[in-house]
């Protein structure tokens, strides 16, 4: 009986909520090397964020801001931003977010644009 009983918890236990929106995706793709400059930057996320509290940065190997566009919002999930022309280079991203639950979340991936 008692055996019944922890098996009837264990599986009546709330499964567990998705509480952040972490990087799904991204175009370019993280550590990827793209032939041609791409025109913006796409990140999508697990789960919804609030574009009024996202940030999404550029940088150059050598840490010089790229000056970017505003962020879109065209999807619940998905932010982006438009790039200027990019020289040949690595260059990172440094994004933070929050996701519609109010959990904040941020990360960092690179990508290489190759020269002609």
């Amino acid at each position: 009986m008692a055996a019944v009983l922890i098996l009837a918890l264990f599986l009546a236990r709330a499964a567990p909520a998705e509480a952040h929106a972490f990087l799904d995706r991204a175009d370019p793709r993280v550590g990827s090397t793209v032939a041609v400059a791409p025109p913006a930057l796409t990140l999508v996320f697990t789960e919804p964020v609030e574009p009024t509290f996202s940030r999404v940065a550029l940088t150059r190997a050598d840490g010089t801001a790229v000056a970017t566009g505003e962020i879109v919002h065209p999807e619940p999930a998905t932010l982006r931003v438009p790039l200027p022309p990019l020289a040949p280079g690595t260059y990172t991203v440094t994004w933070a977010v929050v996701s519609v639950d109010t959990h904040p979340t941020e990360g960092r991936f690179t990508f290489t644009v190759r020269g002609p």
